[in-house]
């Protein structure tokens, strides 16, 4: 199983709610570049926040690589977040290959959880940062960190 986890690009520091908030021009750049990456990476399925950057992110991203299918929306993906509760949704999905597109504090310790087996020890993040885990089994511990690239 491969997981991808992608921190949405730079966006406005200002907007109605954080939720509201839209990538800048800047962000978009750096989410084209990490897209890169993901050129013919085996997803099967683009999951992301449903905060405004985030799926301007997973869109962009979704553009760039040709995929087929919508971004899935996804409730437990907002910045505060249950790692936990990430795991048991992909759980649920059954799919191999996936990419999740969220924010931080949740990118950074689902890594942890995911590498580690602990939030705390949660992996740095920059904006349009793309990680690479991959393993057997989704579970706290049960992944190696292949990748870290940021932009």
């Amino acid at each position: 199983m491969k997981v991808w986890v992608l921190r949405h690009g730079e966006a406005q520091s200002r907007a109605r709610s954080d939720a509201e908030r839209e990538l800048t021009a800047h962000g978009r750049e750096e989410v084209l570049k990490s897209a890169l990456h993901l050129t013919d990476k085996p997803v099967q399925r683009i999951i992301a926040s449903p905060y405004v950057r985030a799926q301007q992110t997973a869109e962009l991203v979704r553009q760039s690589l040709a995929f087929d299918d919508s971004i899935v929306t996804a409730p437990w993906l907002t910045p505060d977040g249950s790692p936990r509760e990430v795991l048991a949704q992909l759980d649920k999905l059954g799919v191999d290959e996936v990419l999740l597109v969220s924010h931080q504090p949740l990118v950074g310790e689902l890594i942890g959880v995911l590498a580690h087996g602990s939030p705390q020890q949660a992996e740095p993040m920059s904006t349009a940062s793309l990680a690479e885990l991959e393993g057997e089994f989704l579970v706290a511990g049960g992944m190696r960190l292949n990748s870290v690239r940021h932009v």
